[in-house]
């Protein structure tokens, strides 16, 4: 498993709850890509780096999609459940 080199960032607040959520399911990054591009969620690994390390803004179709794959509610990846 890598580690991040890059300090965790402040630019959302779903970023931290996305790689927990992918980990606990046993998701990898690339896995989770796939269903993403499924979805229509055009978002290559570096992105998805960058949204999980809190560097990167989250549209409301990604917020939504992420959801969907990763079987929780928009609320809980936003902290509100």
């Amino acid at each position: 498993m890598r580690v991040r080199k890059q300090p965790v960032g402040t630019r959302n607040i779903c970023g931290a709850r996305v790689e927990q959520r992918r980990k606990d399911i046993g998701m990898k990054q690339k896995d989770l890509l796939t269903q993403l591009q499924i979805r229509g969620v055009d978002l290559n690994a570096s992105g998805l780096s960058k949204l999980e390390g809190q560097v990167r803004s989250v549209c409301d179709t990604e917020l939504i999609a992420l959801s969907e794959v990763l079987g929780v509610s928009v609320n809980w990846l936003l902290g509100l459940e």
